[in-house]
């Protein structure tokens, strides 16, 4: 596994390369571009020797993306993303950011999983209510790696800014609770962790047992960085040192005691990040924290999205699933907007989005890896082909489409704001 894994590092670096001096997309696209290509000219091997193919695919099959994903890579990501963020500004627009990471989420997971499962009947697709509404589950929560450059190159004004990274950041955490609450269901309370039962006060109480702990562990972590900070303002090195610990350590632990890694690493990252900004923090220490997780955040965002274009190898491609596929965008983007519709209707007027702001919380919602590791979970016999198919393609069309289009959509539609 340490070889594919350093193959991999290679690889994205190259292509990292390749994008910075041919494509001048940005970095996230520009590498799922290229490695989506990879994948093409390594499938056409098929055509030279089918036995070259089948070994190509047998090594990106032994490739565990989700272990990767939610054992190395999620907490270093949304660390990065979260040691960035204007506590201020979050704290102003704390309303909508709950009420979208957590009402939103529910909804969304509702309205794709419904449609979808009758969109599914009309081209005779095998999927049943449960697996329909984990599909929406897994898709629901919008994407903050994928979101972050794109949004300060689309220079979004900063009050819809921090809603739509806010809510990115927030609502990871929800969607896999959510996720693993609707799977547990779907098998019939099995899971790996054995036979649990299933009833409408565990789904409760395991919902805010696994977000208030992460939240409540975040908080803790927070403190902890705080204080380290405060004791030692001129070691930057030791700094970066204990904010690797933190994220390595804290999120080891949210595993071990049942707790939301992702939301108690969000919370850490952001209280961390506020103390950065104070004025007794000397300016190499901001300086030092801030390179290194930054590059932290540009090398492991290129190595994830070069995992998301070579799984496009070990898909199981047929008519009907493309089909589905095609619908399951609309789908997707239409319980997007309507999800942040109604959780806009209960904001207050001075938290209120307009219409065109609504129209960008729609199309800068992208989804990414946290998505596909999720679907590569499930089992066999809850449609597991069908449904890793289907996500992919809607990532796929998200990171790229939306992607290279949300710079062009926000300017159109914010053209006369002020």
């Amino acid at each position: 596994m340490f070889a594919i894994f350093s193959l991999i590092v290679a690889v994205s670096a190259l292509l990292s390369f390749i994008n910075h001096r041919a494509l001048k997309l940005p970095p996230t696209i520009g590498v799922m571009i290229l490695s989506i290509i990879v994948s093409g000219l390594l499938g056409g091997l098929q055509l030279i020797n089918l036995n070259w193919f089948h070994q190509v695919c047998s090594v990106v099959v032994e490739i565990d993306f989700r272990s990767i994903l939610f054992d190395f890579l999620l907490g270093f990501l949304l660390f990065a993303g979260a040691i960035h963020v204007n506590l201020d500004n979050l704290l102003e627009e704390k309303a909508p950011v709950i009420v979208f990471a957590t009402v939103g989420i529910l909804i969304s997971t509702f309205l794709v999983g419904t449609m979808l499962y009758y969109v599914a009947g009309f081209f005779d697709v095998g999927l049943n209510f449960m697996q329909a509404l984990v599909f929406g589950a897994l898709i629901s929560p919008t994407d903050p790696v994928a979101v972050l450059g794109l949004l300060k190159k689309a220079n979004v004004k900063k009050k819809l800014e921090i809603k739509i990274i806010g809510e990115s950041l927030f609502n990871d955490g929800v969607g896999i609770v959510v996720f693993l609450t609707l799977l547990m269901i779907a098998t019939g309370g099995n899971s790996e962790h054995g036979n649990a039962e299933v009833s409408a006060l565990g789904i409760i109480t395991d919902f805010l047992v696994e977000g208030g702990g992460g939240v409540l562990l975040g908080l803790i972590l927070g403190y902890i960085g705080i204080w380290f900070l405060k004791a030692i303002k001129d070691e930057p090195i030791i700094e970066v040192h204990i904010t690797l610990g933190i994220v390595m350590a804290g999120y080891a632990l949210a595993e071990i005691i049942g707790v939301s890694g992702a939301l108690g690493i969000v919370v850490a990252g952001i209280m961390i990040g506020n103390r950065l900004s104070k004025n007794d923090i000397p300016d190499s220490l901001k300086l030092n924290l801030n390179t290194f997780w930054k590059i932290i955040d540009e090398v492991l965002n290129a190595i994830l999205f070069v995992l998301i274009g070579i799984e496009i190898l070990v898909l199981d491609f047929k008519t009907s699933y493309a089909a589905l596929s095609v619908a399951a965008i609309a789908i997707v983007l239409i319980s997007r907007y309507v999800a942040t519709m109604i959780g806009n209707s209960v904001q207050t007027s001075r938290h209120r989005s307009n219409n065109r702001e609504l129209a960008i919380l729609t199309w800068a919602g992208l989804r990414g890896g946290i998505s596909i590791a999720l679907a590569l979970t499930l089992p066999v016999d809850q449609n597991r082909e069908l449904i890793l198919f289907i996500t992919y393609m809607v990532v796929v069309f998200s990171i790229l489409v939306q992607g290279l289009s949300v710079e062009q959509v926000v300017k159109r539609l914010l053209k006369k704001y002020e």
